[in-house]
């Protein structure tokens, strides 16, 4: 044991400095920010014959404005070897005969895109330079120090509580500790705010924009996950005078510290120097939202499309305030000509298998019997149907067009959502009988608009898809979905659907009808939902051709209410018999999600409390802090918090903010006061040890930062 590092993570390695050499060879495929920091360690025992280890661990939060700062967690890194065991003298641990002779911090710089590295050698000398994408090296400037600076910080706030960017042996640090850590970050972020571009955007955003970009959504995250908006401000303040548009983060800021009178007269006066900035448009209209002025929103959601028509979140945005007022043939051929985007995976880059892994547990923990790892037999099992699921994996433009969609069959249910695809999309049946009418055939064209192609003429006809085929042309045909997942002529709804799907219909002919940009076109789309044809006839030649994944997405969708119903089903008969109904602890946590997709609370909540009768679930304490802080229950949500806490910790996931977990305490807090929170805390007989390592930060920080509610 003597090898290793104390309460530190780490992979030992095959062969010295491979995962140095993985990182150089991978620098050409990031994307964005970058993979998390690096930190390569050498050690040696000093002894003739006996080889030098080399291991690595993926750290983020640390101070990386400087060669200095990086040697200096390297060094720290020197007290942290293990004693080994010895019985001799009476004593229970002697010194081991390991120590660091030497290791290396890589640092990525989003900017550049090169990796920054320290190679500090114990004793000896600091060696700071910068590796290129073709594994040059090159001298590190003050303006690369900077920007990686900047990077780091901004991997380690957006990425922290990312599913998408979890590693195993990924340590986590406070990225910023203090005041003084706080006012470096906004100077950097000054300093570098009209480069932000370059580090690329959220994947709904195409084209990243001075205020639609990695560094804007860090700081709104960091200052707006606390409630915090005044030091941001201070900054937009500074920064709209030479930009105008950074008008909306101005006015965003504004609301989120309830001074709506200084937001809109920032709007307004923005909206009349930059009328075609859509995120401006976008302030203005969630602010009109809350006004209850829905109609007035929706001007704005429109004149956001025209301004921007490539972009997903502005028809996004229409498709919501569509379906807020009601308009929902509207807000379904709305959603139909969201341009969607590939989804790019988080940087990561792929390390050889390592020879050992060191995943410690701090002492304190295993102590404190928090962590309940004695799952029962079989808790981690899981129904086929239920893993595969193609909800879960959807990532991207089609995550937030499937949130969409569940948001509208929450409204107005399955049954009215078919009868209102059939109405504004070309069904199959439809097409047939079309083709039979005039079966002259037609060249095919070619449309430059086909988010919203719009299907017009005689001569135009399009081919159903898949999800068109579960509407089965009529509303007097709109089939029920039974528990057993048939029609009611007894055929299996799902194989027929998916039978259909892949049938040919022939080559659709789409008229030229000048594209997404037509906002009164597209938009609107000529469908008047309560005057439109009900038959499928008369409207034909108004009617969309359907989107190839929205009509993934509606098959995705049926999947999801088909095992809804089918689980619901069966709650109530158990119930009706009296009888235990049970699933294993990883079903439950799935059937949780699928409830809260489906916009069903309630259930959810039952699902993942039910979860963790089965086994401990971080997803589940997860989904259940957050339902507990919105309903303002403060022993569940402290309970709840604590325990997920004392999990991040055992997984070296140190940092109190910004996470998931501060988040919703400063929720209560701001709700009812620090002292209430931190008296209800104590009371409820935490172990001391993690009461101070894992509790008491959250509050620590409250204090020094001074979140809404710390003063009482």
């Amino acid at each position: 044991m003597g090898e290793y590092l104390k309460d530190v993570p780490e992979f030992i390695e095959l062969d010295l400095g491979e995962s140095l050499i993985s990182r150089t060879e991978s620098l050409a495929s990031f994307r964005e920010l970058g993979p998390p920091d690096l930190c390569h360690v050498i050690k040696t025992t000093g002894k003739a014959g006996q080889k030098d280890v080399g291991s690595y661990h993926y750290v983020s939060g640390v101070d990386a404005s400087s060669s200095a700062s990086l040697a200096a967690y390297l060094n720290s890194l020197t007290y942290t070897v293990e004693e080994t065991a010895s019985w001799f003298f009476g004593s229970t641990s002697a010194k081991s005969p390991w120590r660091i002779r030497g290791g290396a911090f890589c640092s990525f710089n989003a900017f550049s895109r090169v990796d920054v590295r320290v190679e500090v050698k114990i004793p000896g000398g600091v060696e700071a330079y910068v590796i290129d994408v073709r594994g040059e090296r090159h001298e590190a400037t003050p303006q690369m120090w900077q920007e990686v600076y900047l990077s780091a910080i901004l991997r380690a706030i957006l990425y922290a509580d990312d599913a998408n960017y979890r590693l195993a042996g990924f340590r986590k640090l406070d990225p910023i500790a203090s005041l003084d850590a706080e006012l470096k970050f906004v100077a950097a972020a000054e300093a570098a705010f009209f480069k932000g571009w370059q580090l690329g955007s959220e994947p709904e955003i195409q084209v990243a924009t001075v205020v639609s970009n990695h560094l804007t959504s860090g700081l709104m995250k960091y200052f707006g996950d606390s409630f915090r908006f005044g030091p941001a401000v201070n900054l937009f303040e500074k920064l709209v005078v030479k930009e105008g548009e950074v008008a909306c983060l101005l006015a965003q800021s504004y609301l989120g510290m309830n001074e709506e009178v200084k937001a809109v007269r920032v709007l307004q006066s923005a909206i009349q120097n930059h009328p075609q900035s859509y995120s401006l448009l976008h302030v203005q209209c969630d602010f009109l939202r809350s006004k209850g002025k829905t109609e007035w929103a929706l001007k704005m959601a429109k004149q956001a499309v025209n301004c921007a028509p490539s972009e997903f979140v502005t028809w996004a945005k229409l498709t919501d305030v569509n379906m807020e007022l009601g308009r929902f043939s509207d807000a379904l051929l709305t959603l139909n000509s969201c341009p969607m985007f590939t989804y790019s995976e988080r940087d990561q880059h792929r390390m050889p298998t390592p020879a050992k892994s060191h995943l410690p547990v701090k002492d304190f923990i295993a102590t404190s019997g928090i962590l309940d790892d004695d799952a029962a037999a079989g808790a981690n099992d899981a129904d086929v149907a239920l893993l595969r699921l193609p909800a879960p994996s959807l990532r991207g433009t089609f995550a937030k067009a499937y949130v969409l969609l569940a948001k509208l069959v929450s409204v107005i249910g399955w049954d009215e959502l078919l009868k209102c695809r059939s109405q504004v999309f070309v069904m199959e049946e439809e097409y047939r009988m079309h083709r039979a009418a005039d079966p002259v055939p037609e060249s095919p064209l070619v449309s430059s608009g086909s988010e919203a192609a719009s299907i017009k003429g005689d001569r135009s006809s399009a081919p159903a898809r898949a999800g068109g085929d579960a509407a089965a042309a009529a509303p007097s045909g709109v089939p029920t979905i039974a528990v057993n997942g048939q029609t009611e002529d007894g055929r299996d709804l799902d194989e027929e659907e998916r039978a259909r799907s892949t049938s040919p219909a022939g080559i659709p002919t789409i008229k030229e009808d000048g594209g997404a940009a037509g906002e009164d076109e597209s938009a609107k789309g000529d469908v008047d939902g309560d005057n439109e044809g009900k038959d499928g006839g008369a409207g034909f030649q108004n009617k969309r051709l359907c989107e190839r994944w929205l009509d993934n997405l509606f098959m995705v969708l049926y999947e999801d209410l088909r095992v809804y119903t089918i689980w619901r089903a069966e709650v109530a008969h158990f119930k009706a018999q009296h009888l235990p109904y049970r699933k294993t602890g990883t079903e439950w946590e799935i059937l949780g999600e699928l409830a809260q997709r489906l916009h069903h609370q309630e259930e959810a909540k039952d699902a993942f409390q039910r979860a963790l009768d089965a086994k401990f679930s971080a997803k589940a304490w997860l989904k259940l802090l957050e339902f507990y802080a919105d309903e303002g229950d403060v022993q569940r949500a402290l309970n709840a918090a604590i325990r997920l806490s004392v999990y991040q910790h055992r997984w070296y996931m140190e940092a109190a903010y910004p996470t998931a977990v501060a988040h919703q305490l400063f929720k209560l807090i701001r709700r009812d006061g620090l002292a209430k929170i931190s008296y209800s805390l104590v009371s409820m007989n935490v172990p001391q040890a993690i009461l101070k390592k894992v509790a008491q930060p959250y509050f620590q920080y409250a204090q020094t930062f001074r979140v809404d509610g710390s003063d009482f």
